[in-house]
C-alpha cells in the first residue's frame, strides 16, 4: 500500500525497549541491526520503530519528541548504512519508510546527529564519490545559471501555488510580528532588513538575488540579467536576501568584494543568510548532504565565524547582526502545511508522487535544522568606510 504522511496514526511508546541483546536478536538484515544499534544511542526524545511485521522497539529516554518511523522495506537500511542522510531521504522517497510526523522525527535525529553520526554520513567510499560528482556543480558563471535553473526553474504556478501572497521564497519574521500570518511575517522582515540598512528615500539600491517583486515601483527598477560578478556601478546602499547560499566557497571571496566594490564610500550592505553552527562547519564543508544532492546542487553555507573572516578581507565593516533561526523555522512549517494542503493543484501541474515526497522531506529536514540549532538565518549590516 502506498501510504502518505498524513494517513498513519500515531504509534504510541512501546514497553518493548530496545536493547543490544534484543537488537541482535532481531530476525532482520544485518544493515538494519546496526541502524538499531546506532539507534540505542538516541537521547533526549523517544522513537518508536515499527517493523515490518509489526513489532515495536523503543529507542531513546527522558523529556523531548516522541517520534515514530514505520519501516516498510528492509532496504531503507541499506541505503541509509550506504548513503547516510541522502540514503535517508532516498529512502523516504521511494516509499521504504514513513511517518505520522516528518517535522517531529527530523528535528530529534537532528537534535540527535552527534550521537549517531557514523550512520547519517554513511559509507566513506559513497561520501567520495558525492564529493567527486559536486565538483561539476561549481559555480562558475554557466555553472551557476544550470545550478539555478535545476532549483527555480519549476514555473511560477508551482510556486504560486504555495507560497503566500508576496511570492516570497525566504525566512519571514514571525519575531518581528508575533501572531501575524505569512505574508505580514515576510513583510516585517523586508522593513527590518531596510531599517538596518538605514534605507531612504531617493538612494540607488542594488538587490542581488531579486525574487518575484511587487507592484508599485516598476517604473524606477532597472531588471538586470546578469551575473553579480559582471555588475557595475556605484551604490548608496546594497541588499541580497538568502542568495549568498548559492554562491559556492570558493566564490565566497568575489562575492563580498564586488559589494565593495559598488558601495559608495559609508554605504551600507544589508544581507539575509543562513548559516550552520561553527563546530559543524569544517565537517559539513568535506562533504555533500541531502539538500546539495537534490534540492541546492552548488550550494553552501557559511559559519558566522567564516562570514566574519570572508567580510573583514573583503574590507567591510560588520556593524550589525540579528539571528532568527525559530523564524525560519516556523516559515518552513507554514510553507509545509500549505504545500501539502495545495498538493492537488500541484499533482495537476505534471509533478510525480517523488516529487511529493522529496519536497516535504526537503522542507522538514530544513526546519529540523533550524529548531535544533544546527542551522541558523541571520540579517546582517555591513559599512564600507
Amino acid at each position: 500500500m502506498n501510504m502518505k504522511t498524513g494517513d498513519i496514526s500515531p504509534v504510541k511508546r512501546t514497553n518493548e525497549r530496545a536493547t543490544p541483546a534484543l537488537v541482535a536478536g532481531l530476525k532482520a538484515p544485518a544493515r538494519f541491526k546496526a541502524v538499531c544499534m546506532a539507534a540505542l544511542n538516541l537521547r533526549d526524545g523517544w522513537l518508536v520503530m515499527v517493523l515490518p511485521d509489526g513489532r515495536r522497539l523503543a529507542f531513546g529516554d527522558g523529556d523531548g519528541p516522541e517520534a515514530t518511523l514505520v519501516v516498510k522495506s528492509w532496504a531503507f537500511a541499506y541505503r541509509l548504512v550506504r548513503n547516510g542522510d541522502i540514503g535517508l531521504a532516498e529512502g523516504y522517497m521511494a516509499g521504504e519508510w514513513d511517518t505520522p510526523d516528518l517535522s517531529v522525527l527530523l528535528t530529534f535525529l537532528s537534535g540527535n546527529a552527534d550521537r549517531v553520526v557514523r550512520i547519517l554520513r554513511g559509507n566513506p567510499m559513497m561520501q567520495m564519490m558525492n564529493l567527486f560528482r559536486n565538483l561539476g556543480r561549481e559555480n562558475t558563471r554557466a555553472g551557476s545559471r544550470r545550478n539555478i535553473l535545476a532549483h527555480y526553474d519549476l514555473g511560477n504556478r508551482f510556486y504560486a501555488a504555495w507560497l503566500d501572497r508576496t511570492m516570497t521564497y525566504s525566512a519571514a519574521r514571525f519575531d518581528e510580528k508575533p501572531g501575524a500570518d505569512l505574508a505580514n511575517a515576510q513583510l516585517a522582515k523586508y522593513r527590518s532588513l531596510a531599517h538596518s540598512m538605514r534605507l531612504k528615500p531617493g538612494e540607488h539600491v542594488l538587490e542581488i538575488g531579486c525574487g518575484w517583486g511587487c507592484e508599485g515601483l516598476s517604473d524606477r527598477v532597472d531588471l538586470r540579467m546578469l551575473d553579480y560578478r559582471d555588475v557595475s556601478g556605484q551604490f548608496d546602499k546594497v541588499a541580497s536576501i538568502e542568495m549568498f547560499e548559492a554562491v559556492g566557497e570558493k566564490y565566497w571571496p568575489a562575492y563580498f568584494a564586488k559589494i565593495s566594490e559598488v558601495l559608495k564610500p559609508g554605504g551600507t550592505a544589508g544581507l539575509q543568510i543562513i548559516t550552520i553552527r561553527d563546530d559543524l562547519f569544517d565537517a559539513y564543508r568535506k562533504r555533500v548532504d541531502f539538500i546539495q544532492q537534490y534540492v541546492f546542487p552548488g550550494g553552501m553555507l557559511p559559519s558566522r565565524a567564516r562570514l566574519g573572516e570572508e567580510t573583514a578581507r573583503a574590507g567591510l565593516t560588520l556593524e550589525q547582526v540579528q539571528a532568527f533561526g525559530v523564524s525560519y523555522a516556523d516559515t518552513l512549517a507554514e510553507w509545509g502545511r500549505r504545500f501539502r494542503r495545495a498538493w492537488g493543484e500541484i499533482n495537476q501541474l505534471g509533478f510525480d508522487e517523488r516529487f511529493r515526497r522529496l519536497w516535504q522531506f526537503y522542507l522538514s529536514y530544513c526546519e529540523a535544522g533550524f529548531r535544533s540549532g544546527r542551522t541558523d538565518v541571520v540579517q546582517i549590516a555591513l559599512t564600507k568606510a
